[in-house]
């Protein structure tokens, strides 16, 4: 895991994601976290079901998490990262 990723990327990625917020990625902050809840995705665990739909592909995945929460590039990337090395820690 890269040196530079934050400390909430670290504890998300340390764990299994069980009931874990959205808010709770690496990324997703309130504002993005609110808009992505208000269409339904609440839950860290929709969030990696979106991922694993669009087949963990990172360009897909990021132009839906700007389309969706309203995320920038980094944010979105951000939360790419953080999924990407959860599912490598646990699938």
């Amino acid at each position: 895991m890269a040196q530079s990723t934050s400390q909430k990327h670290r504890d998300f990625v340390a764990e299994p994601m069980g009931e874990k917020s959205v808010q709770e990625m690496a990324g997703i902050g309130p504002a993005i976290g609110g808009r992505l809840s208000e269409k339904g995705f609440d839950k860290a665990y929709v969030i990696l079901g979106q991922f694993l739909v669009l087949k963990k592909d990172e360009e897909l995945f990021i132009d839906w998490l700007k389309d969706e929460g309203g995320a920038n590039k980094k944010q979105a990337g951000d939360c790419y990262n953080c999924l990407k090395d959860w599912c490598d820690a646990f699938l």
